[in-house]
């Protein structure tokens, strides 16, 4: 008889929370007092069948994130796996992306405007993803695979977009130049962080931007007060941009990124607080990305084009202390002492028709898309090439009775090999649907089937295994099914208020799977829940929460990337411009199955924001002060592997001149 596996608790959080709101007496002749903001921190997409949170600046400013991935942890289905680190952390959505043992499984697609990151299954080295929170102005997380066939295959548990600061955001638009001087202390590990960013508007048609930020920390204790070691860190980034309105119907835009970091004698399992059987080693990491976009629109809704060239490099190199290990032989392990250095070039040409056939209008997304995948051999994983061709459609179809149908295709070919394993050729034709009707009201009823597909990777190009070729010539299969509605209302309780409310529920299935060793199959269900509501006042709720269950076909035990039911309750009051202050409570469920069980937690996070008006360029000056773990709460995540740090002091101060 099979063991029985459970969930212990589903979410409970009765939580009772109020905050007092001040009363403003108006009176003739006094200070006119700012004009009231109807704002929450997120708004919700309640017009999309798709699962899609966006993140803006402000809020990437405002939770004064160390690590991307401290930005999406917020968002329904995200789980962070050691999300407080660059080294050893990676991004888990709906069960899928980074686990304990690999930084990803393919199943996440990362990009940085356009370019493809983050995507090579490194043994316990995580999911490669270095960059810094500083350099970004929009997050965008799609959860699912309906949403993410424009991006790529394979992508399960969904897709993570970021898209790079413009000097625009600094000068407005305005000829001359402006500079933002970022500086952030953290208390827990005695983090710095300094950020300095030239935006310069060299005419109305050309900008220019360079970005410079250094961040470090030292080890970071956790909730009891003992060291996590292994979380120092210290990684200097840099952005460079340039646009130009080459004619009026033509834009050119070129991007660099890069991020370095540079560890002496730590683990070589970066998931990891000890060295353990693998010992230490001395790792250098250079990760850097390019993007050349040539956008077209001319005056003609049949075409709007767009161009696009990018590049992905990331290099690994790593040295083995000799005598870090008791068990390791003489020299250390292969995988130990393996470099890795692989790199992405991918164009894609996309254009974009507005057209109406009859009754029904449509956006019309077409675009052919060549990539290639250079990996070099290591002494622990095979090197290869792996070549592409895509095809994709996505058209928003609107019916004049409130109805939106988006159907969505994509075909891919392949050609992935080495010198050692020979070339193999695998396709794969994918698909979605999605339907969103408004019903009335401001409520909407959304449901969506799609269908994708992981082809082989480099990563299995090994002869002398045994699952070689099978492997080669298999691709992972994945369908989800979704199903929800929203409400998004305005002066509901009050005149001026707004309410948005989504709530949709899930299932997937993967089969043929080759990403996991002893598993064929995943079954997994889901539901998740996004809310927000702001008052006229500036009082203001955000509400996010997911609930997910599953298990792998070959047994009953819980599957391992499913993370622990959450909920996270923030409560704010904004003072026009000036200062926002918020309360943040993330409560997550225990987690109980055959190896292992998490204990539930609730964890506080104080945010407040101050623009002081100082003049005529008083808006200029950003002071932030954070409190994360505000009662030094000592516990671990789930599918985490090493305990979360404890208190945490952030003060920040962001001047632009």
């Amino acid at each position: 008889m099979p063991n029985r596996i459970t969930r212990g608790g589903r979410l409970a959080l009765p939580v009772a929370l109020s905050m007092a709101l001040p009363a403003t007496a108006q009176q003739t002749g006094a200070v006119e007092l700012p004009p009231i903001i109807v704002q929450s921190k997120r708004n919700v997409a309640t017009d999309s069948a798709a699962s899609v949170t966006q993140i803006d600046g402000e809020e990437i400013a405002d939770r004064v994130p160390d690590t991307i991935a401290e930005i999406v942890d917020s968002v329904p289905g995200v789980t962070l796996v050691n999300g407080g680190t660059p080294s050893g952390s990676g991004i888990n959505i709906r069960g899928f992306g980074a686990n304990g043992t690999y930084g990803t499984d393919q199943k996440v697609l990362i990009q940085i405007d356009g370019a493809s990151v983050g995507s090579e299954e490194l043994y316990r080295i995580g999911t490669q993803l270095y960059t810094d929170p500083a350099l970004f102005r929009e997050v965008e997380v799609v959860r699912g695979i309906a949403g993410t066939l424009e991006y790529g295959s394979g992508a399960v548990g969904g897709l993570v977009r970021l898209d790079t600061i413009d000097a625009s955001d600094l000068t407005g638009g305005d000829v001359g130049y402006r500079i933002r001087q970022g500086l952030q202390y953290s208390s827990n590990g005695d983090g710095l962080t300094s950020s300095t960013t030239l935006g310069w508007q060299l005419s109305d048609r050309w900008e220019f931007l360079a970005n410079y930020t250094w961040r470090e920390q030292d080890d970071q204790d956790d909730g009891s007060g003992t060291t996590i070691n292994n979380s120092a860190s210290a990684t200097p980034s840099s952005l460079f941009k340039i646009r130009g309105q080459i004619t009026p119907d033509q834009s050119l835009t070129l991007t660099y990124t890069e991020t370095s970091a540079s560890d002496r004698d730590v683990p070589y399992d970066s998931f990891s607080t000890v060295g353990g059987a693998f010992g230490n080693v001395d790792r250098d990491i250079d990760s850097s990305t390019a993007a050349l976009t040539w956008d077209y629109d001319p005056a003609s809704p049949l075409v709007q084009m767009q161009v696009q060239l990018t590049y992905a490099s990331q290099t690994i190199d790593q040295q083995y202390i000799e005598g870090s290990s008791a068990f390791a032989p003489p020299g250390g392990y292969d995988v130990v002492n393996a470099d890795h250095d692989y790199e992405t070039t991918k164009l894609t040409v996309r254009n974009t028709a507005q057209l109406t056939t009859g009754a029904v209008g449509h956006d019309l997304r077409t675009a052919v898309e060549l990539s290639r995948r250079d990996r070099l051999d290591a002494n622990s994983a095979p090197g290869g090439q792996d070549d592409r061709i895509a095809l994709f459609a996505v058209d928003d179809m609107r019916f004049g009775s409130g109805t939106t149908l988006t159907p969505a295709l994509r075909y891919e070919s392949q050609r992935v090999g080495n010198d050692a394993a020979g070339d193999f050729d695998n396709d794969a034709l994918m698909g979605a649907l999605t339907v969103l009707q408004e019903v009335g009201g401001g409520v909407s009823v959304f449901a969506s089937a799609a269908y994708t597909e992981s082809l082989p990777i480099i990563d299995d190009l090994d002869p002398a295994s045994a699952n070689f070729p099978v492997y080669m010539e298999t691709s992972e299969k994945a369908r989800t099914f979704e199903v929800g509605a929203s409400w998004d209302r305005g002066s509901l309780l009050s005149s001026g208020d707004q309410l948005e409310i989504r709530a949709n529920a899930y299932t997937t299935a993967l089969w043929d799977v080759t990403s996991y060793s002893g598993v064929t199959g995943v079954d997994l269900d889901g539901f998740e829940l996004e809310a927000s509501y702001s008052h006229g006042s500036g009082f203001y709720v955000d509400l996010n929460g997911n609930i997910q269950d599953g298990k792998a076909r070959d047994s009953e035990e819980l599957w391992r990337g499913i993370p622990a039911d959450d909920l996270r309750v923030t409560l704010g009051k904004r003072w026009g411009e000036a200062l926002d202050v918020s309360w943040e409570v993330h409560a997550a469920a225990e987690v109980e199955d055959a190896a292992v069980t998490s204990p539930g937690y609730a964890v506080h996070n104080l945010r407040a924001t101050w623009r002081p008006e100082l003049g005529s360029h008083g808006d200029d000056l950003e002071v932030r002060l954070a409190v994360e773990n505000a009662f030094d709460r000592d516990y671990t995540p789930h599918l985490a592997t090493r305990p979360a740090e404890g208190r945490n002091i952030l003060v920040g101060l962001t001047k632009t001149f």
